[in-house]
């Protein structure tokens, strides 16, 4: 769970950086968005083991989270907007370029995510995982 945790906060922290770079599209600022949410997401799983796919998609984590983060489907349900950067935006293609701005929305958004996570997960974290 740590090492979830650990690794989302590496994404935030390459998002943030990227954005800090005057570059002609940000799609990689939004893969790593993508990546931080995502691995949040995992690490509550993981903390409850709540068995999960390999998988991108932030609404399916969600959805596998709501029983043991009751309201974490609806509170993050725009979250869902991060699932595309997890692939498309990492290989050329039909879709539009990722502008500064829109990362910059997404950030936020994995921020949001992986700071409520992290709020969920502080009691284990201070004393390990659940027993049972």
């Amino acid at each position: 769970m740590n090492q979830w945790l650990a690794k989302a906060g590496e994404n935030l922290l390459v998002c943030g950086a990227i954005l800090g770079l005057e570059m002609a599209a940000y799609d990689t600022a939004g893969f790593h968005a993508q990546q931080a949410a995502e691995k949040a997401l995992k690490a509550l799983l993981v903390c409850h083991q709540v068995d999960f796919r390999h998988t991108h998609e932030i609404q399916g984590l969600l959805a596998l989270a709501e029983p043991v983060a009751t309201g974490i489907q609806a509170r993050f349900a725009a979250a869902g907007t991060l699932t595309p950067y997890a692939v498309g935006g990492r290989y050329p293609g039909p879709q539009p370029p990722l502008d500064r701005n829109e990362a910059a929305r997404q950030l936020e958004m994995a921020r949001t995510v992986v700071a409520h996570v992290q709020n969920l997960l502080q009691p284990y974290l201070d004393t390990g995982p659940p027993a049972g």
